[in-house]
């Protein structure tokens, strides 16, 4: 059994605290720089603000409870810690899947063969990662996202809830797939990217 510290107390962070008591782990507590949360977030303590850390990382492991893909790099490459790997006893993994330390599978996911998230990744809820992914650092895929097989995402990208990836596509990193959107080309360059199919909101000005 793992004592597991999160790093954030909003709703994202309240939802791996579900995972990693499901898990059998034991929930320490939850840092923030929010210096006005209450002593007590889903009757467990509010711990005090991020730099604070250095005083639990003796024993205990660390996950980045955050949803912006940007803080969780920051908070990553300024925390020196062991960090935690969170996985929803109802994810469904393929034998040969990697993930990434750092990472949140939500309940329901799917990643089958093949596949490798990055680190401080967010597999949401429900989201499909198909055979032979390949998903880079701090990127967050959104609830009831599918992405088909042989997909590439860049670092730091955010796909939408409900978005669609085709097959053998590569989304570079930097970019937002907007909500129920769905991508039949490569994405090669930054921006925001919406619709069926998705266009790059900037070709729109």
């Amino acid at each position: 059994m793992k004592k597991v510290v999160i790093i954030g107390a909003s709703g994202h962070a309240k939802v791996i605290a579900d995972i990693v008591i499901k898990s059998g782990d034991e929930l320490v507590g939850f840092l923030d720089d929010n210096t006005e949360l209450p002593e007590s977030i889903i009757g467990y303590p509010y711990l005090g603000t991020v730099d604070k850390y250095s005083g639990y990382a003796d024993e205990r492991f660390f996950i980045i409870g955050i949803g912006n893909n940007l803080i969780r790099k920051k908070i990553a490459e300024r925390v020196d810690a062991r960090w935690y790997t969170a996985v929803h006893p109802s994810a469904q993994l393929a034998i040969d899947t990697h993930i990434g330390e750092g990472t949140a599978v939500m309940a329901n996911a799917v990643i089958n063969t093949s596949a490798v998230i990055g680190r401080h990744c967010i597999i949401n809820t429900g989201s499909i990662i198909e055979h032979d992914n390949r998903i880079g650092d701090y990127v967050h895929i959104s609830p009831n996202a599918t992405l088909c097989g042989t997909v590439l995402v860049g670092e730091l990208t955010h796909i939408g809830a409900g978005a669609t990836i085709k097959n053998n596509i590569s989304v570079c990193g930097n970019v937002i797939v907007g909500a129920g959107a769905t991508v039949v080309r490569n994405i090669a360059e930054q921006g925001t990217f919406v619709g069926i199919p998705a266009r790059n909101t900037a070709s729109d000005h």
